[in-house]
């Protein structure tokens, strides 16, 4: 009498599975035990307010490849603000750098980082984030200035006095002139019509004598 197996295996397919699950299983601990169990987190201080550290293998010290998956939080000395959770993101042309994408305000500050993935670490500092003094905004003038058609200021200098023996006649006003004018025309008209009259007068007599 033949007996089947509890768990056949009816194809090749059971065996690949077995072995990929036997690989992942040696793998995973293999590449974790190569760099160490922990991660080494450096908070190096600030840049402009963003939190900047430093995150390696703490076994041997390489540069972590893959994805960290920290979070920063922030807590002023008195306990009275606190910031975070952020999380960090890589600095661009660095292996080891990473920073906060968010930015820290103007003062003290105890900065914890903790980090999840692709192993644990942890690291905290005290960092100061300094006043930045605004850009100064452009000079204004003081005064402003002068209208080149404002007119002069009048001089306290007295006037030169004018010799009698040279100056010369003050010109008439021009409505005196013209009053002038008329009279003149006015005359000549008056004594042109009295010629003529004491002409025609002498005229006329000179005719009755010669009846």
């Amino acid at each position: 009498m033949r007996t089947r197996p509890a768990f056949p295996v009816r194809s090749g397919l059971g065996f690949l599975f077995l072995f990929l699950a036997q690989a992942l299983a040696v793998a995973v601990p293999t590449a974790a035990h190569a760099h160490g169990d922990t991660v080494k987190v450096v908070i190096t201080g600030q840049r402009e307010g963003h939190v900047t550290t430093e995150i390696t293998w703490e076994n041997d010290g390489d540069a972590i490849d893959e994805a960290v998956a920290a979070t920063v939080n922030s807590t002023s000395p008195d306990g009275s603000r606190t910031m975070g959770p952020w999380r960090l993101v890589r600095d661009a042309g660095t292996r080891t750098g990473w920073s906060t994408a968010e930015v820290l305000p103007p003062g003290t500050w105890k900065v914890s980082v903790d980090v999840g993935f692709p192993s644990l670490g942890h690291g905290e500092k005290e960092i100061a984030v300094p006043v930045v003094d605004p850009a100064p905004s452009a000079a204004t003038p003081s005064a402003a200035a002068p209208s080149s058609s404002a007119s002069p200021a009048p001089s306290d200098a007295p006037a030169a006095p004018v010799s009698s023996g040279s100056a010369a006649p003050a010109p008439a006003p021009a409505g005196e002139g013209k009053d002038r004018t008329v009279w003149w025309t006015t005359a000549g008209v008056a004594v042109i019509a009295l010629a003529g009259a004491a002409a025609g007068i002498l005229l006329r007599r000179a005719r009755a004598r010669r009846r």
